[in-house]
């Protein structure tokens, strides 16, 4: 059964622990610039989200990849990237609707959460339980799409 992702905003603090966890299963560091997921931050309204790959149904990063490095699983729905085959043209960085791709400069390819293969680390050291990974189903999905349009009302109301 797929899994995914969900995040609740209204339990974030801030604390930045997913992404020193993801960095360190990912780069073997604490880095969180080379996090696959990241805190946004307004302090203004007391407010922090997590923000890491939807893993589209339809991806447009894989759409425009020209060289074919990206795909997506049709059995996890894991959308991930080939780094050896990743030309480092950037069209995903441009493409994702979310600002959820990144462009490692000494790597010179993109990368992006992959839930961890399966066992996202953000997930498991999320001391809040902003971050949860969870087997999908209908009303979890509704739930992400009510949280995300909250959330969106929230921050045009800020800018």
């Amino acid at each position: 059964m797929e899994k995914i992702l969900v995040i609740n905003p209204e339990k974030c603090t801030g604390c930045s622990s997913c992404e020193l966890a993801c960095s360190l299963e990912h780069e073997s560091e604490f880095k969180p610039s080379k996090s696959r997921v990241s805190v946004h931050r307004w302090p203004k309204i007391g407010v922090s989200v997590p923000l890491t790959c939807l893993q589209c149904d339809e991806p447009a990063c894989e759409k425009v990849c020209m060289a074919g490095a990206i795909s997506k699983d049709p059995d996890t729905g894991i959308v991930a990237v080939n780094e050896e085959q990743c030309i480092g043209c950037r069209l995903c960085v441009s493409a994702c609707p979310f600002g959820n791709m990144n462009y490692d400069l000494s790597g010179k390819h993109v990368f992006k959460c992959d839930l961890c293969k399966g066992e996202p680390e953000c997930a498991k050291f999320c001391p809040s339980g902003a971050i949860e990974y969870k087997p999908a189903s209908e009303a979890l999905v509704n739930r992400k799409k009510f949280i995300a349009e909250k959330f969106s009302e929230i921050l045009k109301e800020v800018k």
